[in-house]
């Protein structure tokens, strides 16, 4: 099954220039299976998610970015927000606590400098001083594509991915709708609910794909 794990609408973030409906039917006319609704600091109700798939004949899951001290993390479980999420060791109690999961969302970011990036050994640099950051150890998987970053930020987060040995998905982190179906993670296994997300996710049954040219 192919979904997006990394979406945003308006007015739940307010960064997002398209509609939860818009944003359904665009996955839909691209041929995902799914999108994870996960917009910044917010808890879509699980009723109104349900009635969101149930309108339109596609799997709809809940999530959150939670945006931590550390970066920012796409989290599957949580219902709300409770002061705290910011920490990163506060969050990954509370979802370890409810068994749900963890994603580290553009793990690029706050890491890579493009400048003196482009430079061998300011890059390795980098990418050494990203790997022993313990928050990457509190994630099931971290987000080698992102559908927004460019080729140059989603090879370092791809690298990183390959050091840390850690399960790389992908996302769109589509905020217009142009931006919808330009990455998203294949499951190996069925996933038709939130359950299953958690579990496939726990599993790393899953790889990252590249829908503007096929590639993962």
């Amino acid at each position: 099954m192919l979904i997006d794990l990394h979406t945003h609408t308006y007015p739940q973030s307010d960064d997002s220039f398209m509609s939860v409906d818009d944003l359904i039917d665009t996955a839909k006319a691209h041929g995902l299976d799914g999108i994870c609704l996960t917009d910044h600091d917010w808890f879509w109700p699980m009723d109104r998610v349900e009635q969101l798939s149930r309108r339109h004949g596609f799997l709809v899951l809940p999530g959150s970015e939670i945006n931590t001290d550390t970066g920012h993390v796409l989290v599957f479980g949580l219902d709300e927000y409770v002061f705290g999420l910011h920490k990163p060791s506060f969050l990954h109690d509370k979802v370890v606590e409810i068994k749900g999961a963890m994603i580290a969302a553009h793990p690029h970011r706050r890491r890579f400098l493009e400048d003196p990036g482009h430079k061998p050994e300011a890059r390795e640099e980098m990418l050494e001083r990203a790997h022993g950051d313990q928050f990457f150890q509190m994630c099931h998987a971290i987000e080698g594509l992102n559908g927004r970053a460019t080729e140059v930020q989603n090879s370092f987060s791809h690298d990183l991915g390959m050091r840390l040995g850690a399960n790389m998905c992908a996302g769109s982190d589509a905020h217009r709708l142009e931006q919808v179906g330009t990455a998203a993670t294949q499951f190996e296994n069925r996933v038709s609910g939130l359950a299953d997300l958690i579990d496939q996710l726990k599993l790393g049954k899953f790889q990252a794909v590249d829908l503007r040219n096929g590639s993962h």
